[in-house]
Parts: structure tokens; sequence; C-alpha cells
């Protein structure tokens, strides 16, 4: 059987202008390869050089990078680490290395992304971002490990910024956008949290506690669909090869996600 034309880095870059994404803005990319489906010349690499082709020198790609593998093992759930193992996973786990640690659950494009040449990634050991472009610097840098999700992360850089969300393939609930609106609001269930990563320390690598929430995004979808109905005027919608694609800003989603979870959380 003869293959269907294939889906190119020219093609990506097009149809991301076509959705709206503009030169010198910058974007946080939440992405799914299989969604775009068919054959893409050039998989993931080739999204990436389209989407960087769409936004031009000026502008800057952000994806998320995460790396839940090294969160305390005590705390795994699926599937859950035998407790006589607890000990030996944490003397044994690695460090945390933004150039070598992989990601998790995060796709193939940031996976390929995070090791472009060029690309800077941010030091937080579970919940790391990686950026390329001018503003690389600004959004990775300094990316504390208390309330890695918070207003010194991140994502808070990038509502500064008047970042671009685009969701390729992906829904609501994977929107890293709509946590920093749950440290912003005040709802019920809110909680402080001492987590665990294992850091390089004076005297070499500890494991050390630290400052969070208990940031959920079980009702993500709920919000988001909420989110469409009553901001659709913000998004923008279309494809990327066969995925479903939406582009907002990521302030109207985070300014949004206060207001909702104080009303409905």
């Amino acid at each position: 059987m003869i293959t269907e034309r294939p889906y190119t880095r020219r093609s990506i870059a097009e149809e991301a202008r076509a959705l709206g994404v503009k030169p010198g803005s910058v974007l946080l990319v939440h992405s799914s390869l299989k969604a775009i489906g068919g054959w893409i010349a050039g998989g993931a690499e080739a999204v990436i050089l389209g989407l960087e082709d769409a936004l031009g020198e000026d502008g800057t790609l952000v994806m998320p990078t995460q790396s839940a593998d090294l969160t305390d093992p005590a705390i795994w759930m699926s599937p859950p680490l035998d407790p006589r193992w607890w000990d030996l996973v944490r003397d044994e786990m690695p460090l945390y290395d933004p150039h070598l640690t992989v990601t998790r659950g995060m796709g193939a494009i940031p996976e390929t992304f995070r090791k472009q040449s060029g690309t800077r990634r941010s030091g937080h050991p579970h919940l790391s971002f990686a950026a390329r472009g001018p503003q690389a610097a600004y959004i990775t840098d300094n990316h504390p490990l208390d309330y890695g999700l918070g207003e010194a992360s991140p994502l808070a850089r990038l509502y500064e910024l008047n970042a671009w969300v685009l969701m390729l393939g992906t829904g609501y609930d994977t929107n890293t956008s709509f946590h920093l609106g749950e440290y912003r609001a005040a709802y019920r269930g809110k909680k402080e949290l001492r987590p665990r990563a294992k850091v390089m320390g004076t005297k070499g690598p500890e494991w050390v506690s630290f400052s969070d929430i208990n940031f959920d995004s079980d009702d993500f979808e709920r919000m988001g669909a909420d989110f469409d109905t009553e901001r659709a005027s913000v998004i923008r919608s279309g494809r990327i090869g066969r995925a479903e694609c939406r582009l907002v800003p990521q302030r109207a989603m985070v300014d949004y996600a206060v207001r909702w979870l104080e009303l409905y959380r």
C-alpha cells in the first residue's frame, strides 16, 4: 500500500502559523506525537523544528520535562514499590542531571527537545522545564526546590512574559499552567506538604525535605471544558497534522483557574 503524503517540518510550521503561532512569541507546548498521525518525515525532530520555524529566531519554545522517577519511592502508586526496597532505591537513585535525566510521561517530543543543542533545562529534580530561544535563561534559571510550580517557577515566568500555550493533540488534564492557578487560589482542601528529593549536599548526595502544596489535576478536564465555554473568544482552534490543537494565552487560563478553583473545588 502506498503511504499518504507525509507531514514535514514545513507543513508543521505552516499549520502552526495558520493556528496563530506568531514569530517572536513565547510558546509552552504540550504534545502528543501519536495524535499528529500519519507519517512525519523526521518524527519528533521535525515537529520541534517546525514549531521553531514558526516562532522564528526571536521566539522561545518551552516544554515540560518532568522526571517523576526521581521522587521518593515511598509515594509511588502506579505501581507502588514494596517498602522493603525503599532504602535500596533511595541509596542507588542517581541525582538529577539536566543533561542526562530522562523525562517520564512527557512523550517523545519533549524528550527529544531537551537534548537539542541550545536548549536549557531548569534545575528542579522533579518538575523541570526546557526552553530554547532568547527568553530561555530567564524562564529556566533559578527554579527553586520549594513550590516547584509556583511563583518562582518557570510557569510564573511564562505568565510574566505573556506566553501562549499550545495543546498539540493533548487535553486540559496535562495543562500545567492550571497548577499555577492552584498556588494562587484559596480553596477547600489545599494543604502544605513536605515531599523529599535527592540533591547534592555539603557531604555528598542526601535526601532533603522541601515545601510544596498538594496540587492535583483530577478536575482539570472539567475546568477546561468550562473554560472552553466561557472563554471561547480567546481560544484559537485548528489542526497540526491530524492532531486537534488549542492555542491559548497562558494568562487567561491561569486567571480563570484561580476563579474556578475558588468556586468549585
